[in-house]
């Protein structure tokens, strides 16, 4: 079996070095620590395989550790080691999640064995995460929903440089699912299964940004009481995405890129060295060349981070994608609320189809999400959806849509009015085509067909 990493938990010294002694002549790798508070740096940490803890112990005890532990990552075993005294409390720990538990004293050989058996859970566990993700389509797919040429055009960028270590700069506007297209590619790459890690250069305060990116060791400043690993560190073997990279400190800009050159950096406090294997994907929705020009970012970091540019193009220009996007953003909202809202009505997919969308992707998925609380039956219309959006796209405050003006009695003869409106608008953006006049209505020819004919609409079409 490969060589693996056991973290040991005891407040005594002496059986830290004698489990240590066993695991290390076994060919793994041992980290120590005296209480629950302080194995709790390691949490995180991608290379973490196995947790052994004694349960009394000061400060957080063994079964506080495993209740703690279990929550952030139930990937990982842990065995409990325990007196006789205690075994009742080790069963109840078993119970609440622990893997195993060896008895004090124990012979070399248990420990091995123990360590062993874990270690095939810790696999079996890997393996049934990869499965399910397959199953479920999560990795190795683009998730990037939408059939216009922009999407298109992508995905190819996406697919082209996800299968290498090079690192990314994606673009665009805010709201625009840099995240989405950073994630996408670190599920199309080769370190698929291994960490990501993101950190928003923008959310975190200048004075603590050094820390969180690089970690500090215990004393590097009042309270750093213990080790603490940094975002580079969890991401090790992966993909860390730097989100907002235009807001970051001068003085940590200088730092990033050594860490972009020598693939090392040193801890808040520390003198020493640490190298890291690590994909850098960062983001911004600000002109780096201007702030390049500026003075406010390096330019040999621009040129390290845009060794292959990714331009996310704003919704009002991938409009084709409207229909498909809030009908995929319908189906998840409706789920999570539990609401019987299943479809989005025609005029008010037009509607949709004519807003600028200034917050793009993500204004999308805020006006579906309330248009659907707004909604009382099963399907969205034009009364649901925020007034704003309607006004701008001049749905409303319009006399020609006034019961008036539409010589309609009641508010079912108003919405059926506005969508033949709808329908026939566009059926003249394409020229009678029923095909692309269903596509850009977001529902199928079959459905477009029945309403033509519940409505009565006539085709024409110029003949160039």
């Amino acid at each position: 079996m490969s060589k693996r990493t056991i973290l040991v938990i005891d407040d005594e010294q002496n059986m830290q070095a004698v489990m240590r002694m066993i695991l290390e002549g076994a060919g793994h790798e041992v980290w120590l620590a005296d209480n629950g508070e302080e194995a709790m740096q390691f949490v995180q940490h991608p290379d973490l395989d196995v947790v052994l803890t004694d349960l009394k112990m000061p400060g957080m005890g063994g079964e506080a550790f495993v209740l703690a532990f279990r929550k952030e990552r139930p990937d990982v075993p842990v065995i409990i080691v325990t007196a006789h005294g205690t075994i009742r409390s080790a069963v109840k720990s078993v119970q609440d999640g622990a893997a195993d538990y060896l008895t004090k004293p124990f012979e070399p050989e248990q420990l091995e064995i123990a360590v062993h058996n874990a270690i095939k859970l810790r696999d079996i566990l890997r393996e049934n995460e990869r499965l399910k993700a397959a199953v479920s389509g999560g990795r190795g797919r683009p998730r990037i929903a939408g059939d216009s040429a922009a999407a298109r055009h992508l995905l190819e960028e996406i697919e082209r440089v996800a299968p290498y270590k090079t690192n990314v700069l994606i673009m665009g506007e805010s709201g625009t699912g840099k995240e989405l297209v950073a994630r996408t590619v670190h599920e199309l790459s080769p370190r698929r299964d291994a960490p990501w890690v993101a950190i928003n250069c923008s959310a975190i305060p200048r004075d603590l940004m050094e820390s969180e990116l690089f970690g500090y060791v215990k004393g590097a400043f009042t309270g750093a009481t213990q080790n603490r690993l940094g975002r580079l560190e969890q991401a090790n073997g992966g993909t860390l995405f730097l989100d907002e990279i235009g807001d970051l400190d001068a003085a940590l800009q200088a730092k990033l890129l050594r860490v972009l050159q020598e693939r090392e950096y040193s801890p808040v406090g520390s003198d020493l060295v640490r190298t890291v294997d690590v994909r850098i994907i960062a983001a911004t929705n600000r002109d780096l060349k201007a702030l390049v020009r500026e003075g406010r970012f390096r330019e040999d970091l621009f040129y390290r981070l845009d060794v292959y540019g990714i331009t996310v193009p704003p919704l009002r220009e991938r409009r084709e994608d409207i229909p498909l996007l809030a009908r995929s953003f319908l189906r998840e909202l409706a789920a999570e609320t539990d609401r019987p809202v299943t479809d989005i009505a025609p005029a008010a997919v037009e509607v949709l189809l004519r807003y600028q969308w200034p917050g793009n992707i993500r204004e999308l998925r805020n006006t579906v999400e309330r248009s659907l609380l707004s909604c009382r039956g099963t399907t969205i219309d034009l009364t649901d959806l925020p007034h704003a959006i309607l006004a701008s796209a001049g749905a409303v405050d319009d006399p020609g849509f006034s019961l008036e003006k539409l010589g309609v009695q009641d508010l079912d003869q108003w919405l059926e009015e506005v969508e033949r409106r709808a329908i026939q608008h566009a059926l003249a953006q394409c020229n009678g085509v029923q095909a692309q006049a269903a596509r850009r209505l977001g529902i199928s020819e079959r459905s477009l067909w029945h309403r033509i004919k519940k409505l009565g609409i006539q085709i024409n079409r110029v003949v160039n």
